[in-house]
């Protein structure tokens, strides 16, 4: 058995470096009551757009000690996912959709929870302590935490920096009531650079470190379930699912390495995939493509919508015959899209042939409305 808390925390490190997490510190339950001031603050002028769940939990958010009143502890660890190309490379293929470095492969969260597990089944064995696990999936402020543990900085992006690995970390959580010494938070070193806040396509960044959501594509193409503004859509381009422009920019990132977990390299078909054949996919075929995958959670309408932006963002006009087959989908969401896609592959004289045909037979007024702009 150890003789102190140091040792306690040092074999605690030791442990969450063999389960195969890169960083890991140890943070005060009450070190980010400052953050909960700026979460309450974004939430007043609406910035979570559809995220209501951050509303109905902003109370347990906010504090980690109103989650679990018991815990004296905070474990944070964070694991590599960098990729080995430059993450914005693929931009310019038009005819391919762009998804997100992190979800090229598994949900990253069944791999990091599993590791979470066995550092919390060490720490709950070894000293007897009590613990609760966390990755992305409970209201927990995973960033502000991480940074008052000294993995890093919350940058201008609003995601973690690390001066290891750059921006491209996944982040878990243990809370445990063993009360360990918290580790010093990191200095903020993001300097006079704006580069992550200067590159973002539509301008998601009201203020450095401020985040409105409803302009982000990520959210945009994740979490939003609706019709995405008109103004949005020409400035997405072929992202179809999440966005890394403001991670992959980052200076410190010349400090970031190729990600080691084989759970996380990039599935080959997901990392160029062709716009035509994803527009094509029904349900059966979206699920068994995107088997294990974050996107999966998206389902196949919303995934396609996103699909019909790109294409109608790619200038081909040679697509516009995968989005005409999409006019009679059974989606809205996707007939919408569609119209929208076509509206800027066709001409003026096409495009007013196809409405001809196809207004009047419309049953939802979003499409029609789609069709008359």
């Amino acid at each position: 058995m150890p003789t102190s808390i140091s040792e306690a925390k040092a074999r605690i490190f030791t442990e969450a470096r063999r389960a195969g997490f890169d960083l890991v510190g140890v943070a005060d339950p009450a070190a980010v009551s400052g953050s909960g001031d700026h979460l309450m603050e974004a939430l007043r002028r609406g910035y979570h757009g559809d995220m209501a769940w951050l509303v109905e939990k902003a109370g347990w958010r906010r504090d980690p000690r109103a989650l679990w009143p018991e815990a004296k502890s905070v474990v944070m660890m964070a694991m590599n996912y960098g990729p080995e190309e430059d993450a914005l490379a693929r931009l310019s293929r038009v005819d391919r959709g762009v998804i997100s470095v992190y979800a090229q492969n598994r949900d990253y969260h069944d791999l990091v929870k599993k590791r979470l597990k066995a550092v919390a089944r060490f720490i709950a064995g070894t000293y007897g302590a009590q613990v609760k696990v966390f990755v992305d999936t409970a209201p927990v402020m995973e960033k502000p935490l991480a940074a008052a543990a000294g993995l890093g900085w919350q940058g201008k992006h609003t995601n973690l920096v690390t001066r290891d690995l750059g921006s491209w970390t996944f982040l878990g959580a243990i809370f445990t009531t063993l009360d360990l010494i918290p580790d010093a938070p990191h200095a903020d070193r993001c300097g006079d650079c704006r580069r992550c806040l200067d590159i973002c396509p539509t301008k998601a960044f009201p203020a450095p470190y401020v985040l409105d959501a409803r302009r982000c594509i990520s959210y945009l193409t994740i979490e939003h379930k609706g019709h995405i503004a008109r103004e949005l859509r020409a400035l997405m381009g072929n992202r179809i699912y999440g966005c890394d422009d403001c991670l992959a920019v980052c200076p410190w990132n010349k400090f970031a390495q190729i990600a080691r977990e084989a759970a996380l390299q990039p599935r080959p078909d997901l990392t160029a995939p062709k716009l035509v054949e994803l527009a094509q996919l029904d349900d059966a075929a979206f699920r068994a493509l995107f088997s294990g995958s974050p996107v999966k959670r998206l389902g196949r309408d919303r995934f396609v919508r996103n699909v019909l932006i790109a294409i109608g963002n790619s200038g081909d006009a040679t697509l516009a015959e995968t989005a005409k087959m999409l006019l009679a989908d059974a989606s809205p969401l996707v007939r919408a899209m569609a119209v929208w896609a076509l509206s800027r592959l066709l001409s003026a004289a096409a495009f007013a042939e196809l409405r001809r045909a196809h207004l009047d037979g419309e049953p939802d007024a979003d499409v029609r409305a789609e069709w008359v702009r």
